[in-house]
């Protein structure tokens, strides 16, 4: 599998769960703001849409959606636990979290680094993402991880997207279980590999 990526950019979620799953992919990096690859070519030959993360399978198919591609990784190694069996409750309280980090979290995010964007957007996007992040941050309360004891993809999403606020001038001290819950995903092998393969920690 080829799993094309922009460093510390939302695709760094399935990069973190290829290690997580332990499952042979190459990373391949697409910066999203010059659309090369590393041997020159246009990025957009292999993904229209020219946006990460994209993940291509051995056998020509691809899947080009964070939420996804980390449930398709999920699954080729279910005994990892990454993510509930399909068909159960506990399934779809997974796609529910990978569901709000994206459209409430992820999408939150991302007028705040556009320059151009006025700043009563900019307002509006920060106080609707704070409001977020203290029901996340109630929903911690007590859990190891979004899901319970169990790591899954969620929480690398979630992660990931939390990694951003200090690029936007975001504090997370107001919301404690958050930041511990940081600090233990920040811990975990897997996602230091992945920060590491990106150039994103030494």
């Amino acid at each position: 599998m080829k799993l094309y990526y922009s460093p510390g950019a939302c695709s760094l979620s399935p990069h973190i769960a290829m290690y997580e799953a332990g499952l042979a992919f190459e990373a391949i990096m697409a910066p999203t703001k010059t659309h090369k690859l590393p041997d020159g070519s246009d990025y957009y030959a292999v993904n229209p849409l020219g946006y990460v993360p994209f993940l291509t399978l051995d056998d020509g198919r691809s899947l080009h959606e964070g939420p996804a591609i980390v449930q398709y990784i999920a699954d080729q190694a279910p005994e990892k636990n990454l993510a509930p069996a399909n068909g159960t409750y506990e399934r779809y309280k997974l796609q529910e979290w990978l569901n709000l980090v994206g459209t409430e979290l992820h999408r939150s995010f991302s007028p705040l680094f556009v320059p151009t964007t006025h700043p009563d957007t900019k307002a509006t996007a920060l106080e609707r993402l704070q409001g977020r992040l203290k029901w996340v941050d109630g929903e911690l309360a007590g859990k190891q991880y979004l899901m319970g004891d169990q790591f899954t993809v969620a929480d690398g999403y979630l992660f990931v997207v939390t990694n951003w606020a200090p690029f936007v001038g975001l504090d997370l001290s107001p919301y404690p279980n958050l930041v511990a819950y940081r600090a233990r995903v920040g811990a975990r092998p897997a996602v230091i590999a992945a920060m590491k393969a990106e150039g994103l920690v030494k």
